[in-house]
């Protein structure tokens, strides 16, 4: 087993973890946003942040899916070792 390898691959796992937390971030604060639009409403914004919404929910699917793969990537590789 290649344990140089495995670190790179294992920091790179962690940046992808990063990007889905700080995607599921952006998702809570236009939940917020659309949340405040109950008591104040503006239909153009609310259209604005529900595209963002779903824009948001399928990149974390997207990255999701990335970390599953790339999951299993390095247990093959920490299982050849």
């Amino acid at each position: 087993m290649d344990q140089e390898k495995l670190d790179q691959m294992r920091q790179i796992r962690n940046k992808l973890e990063d990007i889905k937390n700080s995607q599921e971030s952006v998702i809570d604060k236009i939940n917020h946003v659309i949340t405040d639009l109950f008591q104040h409403p503006d239909a153009d914004l609310e259209k604005a942040m529900e595209e963002a919404h779903q824009k948001s929910s399928d990149n974390v699917d997207a990255v999701r899916e990335v970390i599953e793969d790339y999951d299993i990537k390095i247990n093959k590789l920490e299982n050849e070792g």
